[in-house]
């Protein structure tokens, strides 16, 4: 049976995120779903399932891209599903602890939590978390400086803010990346 949620929770996805292409898509979902998997397999006891469903629908009511409140489309898929409330209630707490801006210096309230969180910020460094700046600054129609001002606000923030020893170990050539790029972006303006 959860095979099948996870199944359906991805086509519900694919489906939310088919006309978004500024990072917080449907590519950028399935990497914060196989970080997290990857992430969980160091722990014994965590809820797969949970992980996997919260992974799935972390974005699923971001305010960047949808007009909604309370969760609104993460529970709808969930209720659709038949899922008891406690567990959408636990889904839906994991989902609102992960964003970045909401949560700068809070921990999740469970390893399930930290786990997603680590792996959505994870994405959000590296070459991809590069890309996927430039990509929503554009469509915000920002230029370059404002875009290189959320190295400093966030991306270059984020390695000492994972909360799990594994997101730790992964963070740590991620953020290699970014410092280069950002040494070879200044160079080739003359800075």
């Amino acid at each position: 049976m959860n095979k099948k949620i996870i199944e359906d929770a991805t086509e519900y996805i694919k489906e939310l995120f088919k006309d978004n292409s500024d990072g917080h898509d449907f590519d950028h979902t399935m990497r914060v779903y196989n970080n997290a998997i990857t992430i969980s397999k160091s722990y014994e006891n965590v809820d797969f399932f949970t992980i996997s469903l919260a992974s799935l629908l972390h974005d699923a009511d971001d305010y960047k891209i949808f007009n909604t409140e309370n969760n609104e489309n993460a529970r709808k898929f969930m209720k659709s599903q038949n899922l008891d409330n406690l567990v959408i209630d636990k889904i839906c707490t994991i989902i609102n602890e992960v964003s970045f801006s909401k949560n700068k210096d809070k921990t999740p309230s469970s390893l399930e939590g930290m786990i997603v969180q680590d792996a959505d910020r994870l994405d959000a460094m590296g070459a991809i978390g590069i890309a996927r700046c430039f990509a929503y600054g554009a469509k915000m129609n920002r230029d370059f400086n404002t875009s290189l001002k959320h190295f400093d606000e966030k991306l270059l923030l984020l390695k000492d803010k994972m909360n799990t020893k594994v997101a730790k170990e992964m963070a740590i050539e991620r953020h290699e990346y970014m410092i280069q790029f950002l040494k070879e972006f200044n160079k080739e303006l003359g800075e």
